[in-house]
């Protein structure tokens, strides 16, 4: 067998192009190559070169980013399940390239476009999420993360990627510099990636919001979030035709007590609207009994609150516009609202 002999007869067209340049000493044995021509090919001068365990890289010099990822996603997805091969085969051209495993931590991010993030080709490491039982190590380039509750992958570039939260957990995990923890956590709100409820509650449940750098960010993050929240509620007032209310206002009893902050508020109607962006913690449900306190003191002075989420916000804006008109709409039929002092916040 020459270096120039096709791999078998056995076609590779249903197999993409980066597929077809990373395989497996598997699917090698199913397209006809020897475990013999198998060790002759990646010899140190041979034309192809053994990228991890059983997986194989079928060019001569180093791997393309592309081809990294590729390659750890093979090496991880490797007899998920005892004696059945996760691999695609001749026999079984079209069962799933990865079993139970995803690109996660940095270099998932760097797929999802984050300049904060290296490109996957000067990585040191590329994280794979697997599910917890599956008995396999970290290897070359290569890191495993284990987990008892994978999350469903996002595809990316034809590769299955952890959720943004979870990638970005995973990332945060391992740095220690304060600035790229910031810059990584800032980018995934303000490029519209998630919303920071779902980052903190990640952060949270990984155990990282012990680390002060770390609460730090997430302190920016939230600030950010909600900066980014106030600029949607003031465009869907006005992309929707609602009438202006006054903004971030304090009410207050006349000669009373103080009864809370409010984003918005129309006096005429007394409709109030909070943004509710509460960070998932360890002091959640106190923070919630708050929130839930402050509006049955309003909603008992006649005063209706409407809370809405920064995620309805950008999935749903006009949906959330008309749960405003419909409220405001319906102050003509409520009894006369207590009168209450309104100042700037």
């Amino acid at each position: 067998m020459t270096h120039n002999t096709p791999l078998s007869p056995r076609p590779l067209r249903h197999l993409s192009e980066v597929h077809r340049r990373v395989l497996t000493a598997a699917q090698l044995r199913a397209h006809g190559v020897s475990a013999a021509e198998l060790t002759e090919r990646c010899r140190p001068d041979g034309p192809w070169r053994q990228l991890l365990p059983d997986v194989v890289l079928l060019h001569p010099g180093a791997p393309t980013g592309e081809e990294r990822l590729h390659g750890a996603l093979l090496y991880a997805a490797r007899e998920a399940a005892p004696g059945v091969p996760a691999q695609p085969t001749a026999e079984s051209p079209h069962r799933p390239l990865y079993t139970e495993a995803m690109i996660t931590g940095l270099a998932a991010l760097a797929l999802y476009g984050f300049s904060a993030a290296p490109p996957p080709l000067s990585l040191n490491r590329v994280d794979v999420l697997v599910p917890r039982p599956r008995r396999l190590r970290s290897s070359g380039y290569v890191r495993v993360l284990r987990t008892t509750a994978l999350p469903t992958p996002r595809v990316v570039t034809g590769l299955p990627v952890a959720p943004v939260p979870r990638a970005l957990a995973d990332a945060v995990a391992e740095l220690t510099d304060a600035e790229a923890v910031r810059r990584l956590l800032t980018e995934a709100v303000r490029g519209g990636h998630c919303e920071p409820a779902a980052v903190v509650r990640e952060l949270t449940q990984a155990k990282l919001l012990n680390r002060p750098h770390v609460v730090d960010a997430v302190d920016s993050l939230v600030a950010e979030g909600r900066s980014i929240a106030e600029d949607r509620l003031y465009r869907m007032v006005r992309e929707y035709g609602l009438p202006d209310p006054v903004w971030n206002v304090d009410l207050r009893l006349p000669g009373g007590p103080h009864l809370g902050g409010l984003d918005a508020y129309w006096p005429d109607q007394a409709v109030a609207v909070e943004l509710d962006t509460r960070a998932p913690r360890q002091d959640e449900d106190a923070l919630w009994s708050e929130y839930a306190r402050k509006r049955e003191h309003l909603e008992r002075l006649g005063i209706t609150v409407v809370y809405l989420t920064p995620k309805k916000l950008r999935d749903a804006m006009e949906q959330q516009a008309a749960v405003v008109r419909t409220a405001l709409m319906a102050s003509g039929d409520r009894d006369p609202a207590a009168y209450v002092v309104v100042l700037p916040r």
